[in-house]
């Protein structure tokens, strides 16, 4: 019972301060003309996914390789099912319509990161290795530096601008300079609480004997996703879509530069190589996920009959398909 009770509190305070970094996220773009975009692909997606980045140092220091892996390919998972569930705050209109089609840009990124660890975590201990580092990881790493290069000359060809909301009046009033600071303090209580949820996460799969990978996969993983479902609700609410979908996407991709940097910190060899098999299914099953989430920016419907679009509602039914799967299979 305590075990719940640490979860849901280290959870209560990533969810609240994770509503607060958008706030200041709106502000530092309408101070700086940041492009929304840009500032949810890079800024909002690099802070919601420091607990990843956390969660994940503090597991393979752990020697827990499994909660390491698996919160972030579920993390993954649980960042385009927020699309699909973001659908339903979008009225008669599918949210894929209000989507800048830019997006496809990292959307489409990410789903070659997350082909080139499908395919290492199938080879496993068979793909040789630079030293203790997998051979995947330079490669995520120059990527992921490579990606955002090209998303920022891409904005900037674009010629973006972050004007256009309408901003309260403390807001209007607070400077730049705060902005940041209270932006930065919010970042650290979420990197704060994220330490905490391995060995929470430990606890919960020796207690439900639930096993890492699915623990890993789901509660660890919807935990430290929590900041980015928070930003993209509030980003929606004051109209900032491509912000809201920029995060989601973005945080993908800064997930799969973690997991270089989890590598690299895992001294006993390459990570992927000492992890189950079972972490195949998030990795191609967001893969299709992503791939569906492009098709219905690219289709772009004007209406929907439902509560979902048809591409949230297959979205929603893969991530079902994720639970079933990884439950099974534990």
């Amino acid at each position: 019972m305590i075990i719940w009770l640490e979860f849901l509190g280290v959870t209560g305070l990533i969810l609240f301060s994770g509503a607060r970094l958008t706030r200041y996220g709106d502000i530092i773009s309408e101070k700086s003309g940041l492009s929304r975009l840009w500032l949810g692909m890079v800024l909002m997606a690099g802070v919601t996914s420091l607990p990843e980045l956390a969660t994940g140092l503090s597991a393979v220091a752990s020697n827990l390789p499994d909660i390491a892996a698996g919160n972030i390919l579920g993390s993954c998972v649980f960042n385009v099912l927020i699309l699909g569930l973001l659908d339903t705050l979008s009225k008669k209109v599918p949210l894929s319509s209000k989507i800048n089609q830019a997006n496809i840009l990292s959307a489409g990124m990410s789903i070659l990161f997350l082909g080139g660890v499908s395919l290492s975590l199938f080879l496993g201990g068979r793909l040789p290795g630079l030293g203790w580092i997998g051979l995947y990881t330079p490669l995520l790493v120059l990527g992921y530096l490579g990606t955002m290069r090209m998303a920022f000359k891409f904005e900037k060809k674009r010629s973006a601008s972050a004007s256009g909301l309408a901003v309260d009046r403390e807001a209007s009033a607070m400077t730049l300079r705060a902005a940041v600071l209270r932006y930065a303090f919010h970042a650290a209580v979420v990197v704060g609480a994220a330490v905490f949820l391995p060995s929470i996460a430990e606890g919960i799969a020796e207690m439900t004997g639930l096993g890492q990978t699915f623990v890993g996969n789901i509660f660890v993983a919807i935990s430290t996703s929590l900041p980015e479902l928070t930003v993209c609700i509030a980003a929606l609410k004051i109209g900032a879509v491509d912000m809201a979908v920029g995060n989601i996407f973005g945080s993908n991709i800064f997930n799969m530069f973690i997991l270089a940097i989890e590598d690299i910190f895992f001294f006993k060899g390459p990570l992927l190589s000492f992890v189950q098999g079972q972490h195949m299914i998030p990795s191609l099953l967001a893969m299709a996920m992503t791939g569906l989430a492009i098709a219905g920016l690219i289709y772009n419907s004007e209406k929907k009959r439902f509560l979902w679009a048809w591409d949230s509602f297959g979205i929603i039914l893969i991530f079902a398909v994720n639970l079933v799967l990884l439950f099974l299979l534990h």
